[in-house]
């Protein structure tokens, strides 16, 4: 199984479903923490995105929706999830860049990018309390897997299983990025919102390979 064009579609409406219908959740885990609005931010930055993807032609490679996703977050996400999610999803972009279909080792590569984009714009790092803490898990098993299986699915499973772990993990920490880290001690407790979103998006990612091995 390989994953083309069409399957990046599915992934970001799947994406953008999820984010909707957990936009309460998120503000609510972001208010605890932050500023409150990273529900509402990223739902309208993934509505933005919906908007657009009818532009995008039939044979369109998964690049061109992950360069379009890149594109679209940074310029309608407010606060620090446009930034470091447009980032993510532009590294991922090139790292799939002239590929009609994405291989195992083409997934890892868009998951690694993906994350490093995060750390490069963020620099932020495990253990901060961040979105980092549910995507380097996910890298770290998303290259686990593959040194043992060719599967995608397999793969985007397993990395979407550690970012769920990853955000779980963000709970007791205490935050040393941003706004959250002027709590102190104070943020422990509570789920760092970023991660949270991730953990969402990770597995709508495989929600749609789910879907398109079905078809």
């Amino acid at each position: 199984m390989t994953l083309t064009g069409a399957w990046a579609t599915a992934w970001i409406v799947l994406g953008a479903e999820v984010i909707s219908d957990n936009r309460a959740a998120l503000n609510t885990l972001d208010r605890e923490i932050g500023d409150g609005d990273h529900g509402e931010n990223m739902d309208r930055g993934f509505q933005a995105v919906i908007g657009k993807l009818d532009a995008l032609t039939g044979d369109a490679q998964p690049a061109d929706v992950l360069k379009l996703v890149a594109t679209t977050l940074i310029s309608t996400v407010g606060g620090a999830a446009g930034p470091l999610y447009g980032t993510a999803f532009l590294k991922a972009a090139i790292a799939t860049s002239g590929a009609d279909r994405l291989d195992a080792d083409l997934v890892v590569a868009m998951l690694t990018a993906a994350r490093d984009g995060i750390v490069l714009r963020g620099k932020a790092e495990s253990g901060d309390k961040t979105m980092v803490d549910s995507w380097t898990p996910a890298v770290d098993a998303a290259v686990a897997a593959r040194a043992e299986s060719d599967d995608v699915l397999t793969i985007l499973r397993v990395a979407a299983a550690a970012a769920d772990r990853g955000a779980i993990a963000t709970e007791p920490l205490i935050a040393r990025k941003g706004r959250a880290s002027y709590l102190g001690e104070r943020a422990q407790g509570h789920r760092d919102p970023g991660a949270e979103s991730t953990r969402l998006l990770l597995q709508a990612a495989v929600d749609a390979a789910v879907g398109a091995s079905q078809r």
